[in-house]
């Protein structure tokens, strides 16, 4: 085997320990007539799911937090009457309760993963995980999981559930390695917010025997099997460092060396996420992502119950910027009650504020919710339109807003190489932009960001993009207006000090990114930040990019980021 292996990194930081397997495999249920009656089966099916859901639950009550919200999501999913009328329909048939199910759990996730969309694919992994124990309960055989661990280990998986990954133990778990998954899956997200250094989308993960020591990058996704000692010093001696570097850049505001002031911003999703931001001492919100309080919705939620989630987020950031992402709806995040229809390509389909151009009454009413919310909290409510192509989109968005009485400021997101080509029109009716880096790089290089074979093209070093960033920015300075970051390419401390140098105003994050892309700030001048943009974008390719940034960059080394 390869002594090497390389994947997506997900969750900076470095992990060494042996190979630990996650058990993952439950027997196929055998394809034989049904004993019992129909009725029986169904049922039988139906307890089977509602323990695995209760279960869910209980593991989610536990584990609190963005882990709580995940597995909670996870238990609906197994309560799905769409999926019960399946695996009804299949005993009916004659299938046995765990065939039925086997059968009707796996259709959904093989329609899931050819969807087109890197977020219901992103939850095939979590229906698999509801196969598994459900079948495993109905054939009597162990439940799938993560072993009990004696030493610190790195776990080695095909893919981790949620329901293993919220409750493992983060002192003796150093690191993930799965084959699969991508930048937005729930493993992803969830080592993201533990702070466990991840890299996804390896392939050769699962070949690797249990007990191989493993050193892990979570910053540049590369997996080194049977390392030299030397080499496992140094670079946990590299990654102490920047941990405690990370620990002293307190939680004042966003600034380079010589006193440009770069707002930093937290990405959040719901109230759940307020306290944890606040402690990381975000100056704001920079993306609230409205429409996750709603995945799960048969109905449009009224206009109270909006008033209620809005209030509970602005009322931890009074006096502060709260940046509103209106209902980003369709492709990856369908919402039940909004106008949908069958696409060949959804993820260029009717999506983000073209479906609500559709619906301009459910946009109506979280308008009004947004405007009650802020005068209620005091918050300085920023409002912003996802997936905008040209000025006669953001023109309409502006009139809505004015409409439901919010005067500004209105801004779009940056998210597709048209509304970047254009920015310096774009701002002419746009108070503020707002650069959607994942799904700009995905577009731009035509690079699903759930299919690994193209993972050389998601990365947001690529030249390419950087162009694209740079262009942007000078057309809203061209209007004074601001420009910020709020994709996963503000988390990265080095990349961000170069989003700074491109003409970047503010950067938006998960919480646990933001002291790592201060203390980078805080360590460079302005025109450091300018020359080593200029640097990136030269460079041929988005390693080529990188290294060319660092020369410019002199104190990433000493704060070991």
């Amino acid at each position: 085997m390869a002594s090497s292996l390389t994947g997506v990194g997900v969750s900076p930081g470095v992990g060494y320990g042996p190979a630990v397997a996650v058990i993952d495999a439950v027997p196929e249920p055998p394809d034989l007539p049904a004993t019992g009656s129909a009725e029986q089966e169904s049922e039988a099916a139906a307890a089977a799911l509602e323990a695995v859901a209760t279960d869910l639950e209980a593991r989610a009550v536990k584990a609190g937090g963005e882990a709580q919200e995940v597995l909670e999501a996870q238990a609906m999913m197994a309560r799905d009457p769409s999926l019960a009328t399946q695996i009804a329909g299949k005993c009916e048939a004659g299938s046995t309760a765990a065939r039925a199910t086997y059968e009707a759990l796996g259709a959904y996730a093989d329609m899931l993963a050819a969807s087109g969309s890197d977020y219901l694919a992103g939850r095939v992994a979590d229906l698999h995980d509801i196969r598994a124990r459900t079948v495993a309960r109905l054939l009597g055989v162990p439940e799938p999981g993560i072993p009990d661990l004696s030493e610190p280990s790195v776990l080695v998986a095909r893919d981790l559930a949620p329901a293993d990954t919220a409750l493992l133990n983060k002192d003796l778990v150093t690191a993930f390695v799965t084959a699969e998954g991508g930048p937005t899956s729930h493993t992803s997200i969830l080592a993201r917010n533990y702070g466990i250094p991840a890299v996804v989308g390896c392939p050769g993960a699962t070949d690797v025997e249990p007990g191989t020591l493993l050193l892990v990058d979570g910053a540049n996704g590369t997996v080194e099997l049977n390392p030299a000692e030397v080499h496992v010093s140094a670079a946990l001696a590299k990654d102490a460092k920047r941990r405690a570097a990370l620990a002293g850049s307190g939680t004042g505001p966003g600034r380079t060396a010589d006193g440009h002031a770069v707002a930093l911003l937290a990405n959040i999703g719901g109230p759940e996420d307020v306290d944890a931001a606040v402690a990381a001492g975000a100056e704001g919100v920079g993306l609230f992502r409205t429409e996750l309080s709603f995945l799960d919705r048969a109905d449009a939620p009224s206009e109270t119950e909006q008033v209620a989630i809005y209030s509970a987020v602005m009322a931890g950031f009074e006096g502060k910027k709260v940046v509103v992402r209106t209902l980003d709806a369709g492709a990856d995040k369908p919402l039940p009650f909004m106008p949908f229809g069958e696409e060949p390509n959804p993820a260029m389909g009717v999506r983000g504020l073209r479906i609500c151009m559709q619906a301009p009454e459910i946009l109506a009413t979280q308008l009004a919710a947004l405007r009650t919310s802020a005068a209620s909290t005091g918050a300085e409510l920023w409002v912003m339109a996802p997936m905008v192509a040209d000025m006669a989109e953001a023109a309409w968005f502006r009139s809505q807003c004015h409409r439901a009485g919010l005067a500004g400021p209105i801004g779009v997101m940056v998210e597709i190489p048209a509304a970047a080509l254009r920015a310096k029109q774009l701002g002419t009716v746009a108070d503020f932009f707002s650069i959607g880096s994942n799904d700009l790089t995905q577009y731009t290089f035509a690079a699903d960001r759930q299919v690994g074979a193209v993972a050389r093209l998601q990365e947001a070093w690529q030249p390419a993009l950087l162009d694209l960033i740079a262009l942007t920015a000078e057309g809203a300075a061209a209007n004074d207006t601001p420009c910020g970051v709020c994709g996963e390419a503000a988390a990265d401390p080095l990349l961000a000090c170069v989003l700074v140098g491109l003409g970047v105003t503010s950067l938006s994050m998960s919480p646990g990114a933001i002291a790592g892309v201060r203390s980078a700030l805080a360590a460079h001048s302005l025109d450091q930040c300018q020359a080593a943009a200029e640097a990136a974008r030269e460079a041929v390719s988005a390693a080529a990019a990188r290294e060319a940034a660092r020369t410019y960059l002199s104190e990433m080394d000493a704060l070991g980021l």
